[in-house]
């Protein structure tokens, strides 16, 4: 995106064999979880987000591809020496769109894997909870306070 972002996050992250909960559907789902976004607040019309999900318990069962079509705000927040991205906004399953919020966190040990602590997307689905993604693949841009 060029340029010095003041609030965003870079994410390419994948995480494998995650328990996932799917709106109207008991119990969870187990699969594959590909997270990738680029998104800036000075430049939220040029940003991307998206997340795949690759159904290994079912296969092709529950597959989705959820990719933003508007990204409506960032929030960066410092928390000790790490810090914690939450993106808003709404996106596109097929033809249906759903809200979705989205909260990174990029851990600065390098021993600590950084954490995709929610993935929402509103009347859909729900990581249930925190997944680790390897260290280094969330990249937090400007979070100086």
């Amino acid at each position: 995106m060029g340029g010095v972002c003041p609030c965003g996050v870079r994410v390419d992250a994948f995480a494998k064999c995650v328990n996932v909960k799917f709106d109207g559907v008991n119990g969870n789902i187990r699969g594959n979880l590909t997270y990738l976004a680029n998104v800036c607040i000075t430049t939220l019309s040029a940003s991307t987000l998206s997340l795949r999900f690759e159904d290994t318990e079912t296969p092709n069962h529950f597959n989705f591809l959820f990719t933003a079509n508007e990204i409506t705000d960032v929030t960066c927040k410092k928390e000790g020496q790490n810090c914690v991205v939450t993106v808003h906004g709404t996106g596109l399953i097929g033809v249906t769109e759903y809200p979705f919020e989205a909260v990174f966190r990029d851990q600065v040990a390098s021993a600590n894997h950084d954490l995709v602590q929610s993935f929402v997307i509103k009347g859909f689905f729900n990581q249930g909870g925190a997944v680790p993604v390897a260290q280094g693949s969330i990249v937090a841009l400007g979070c100086q306070s």
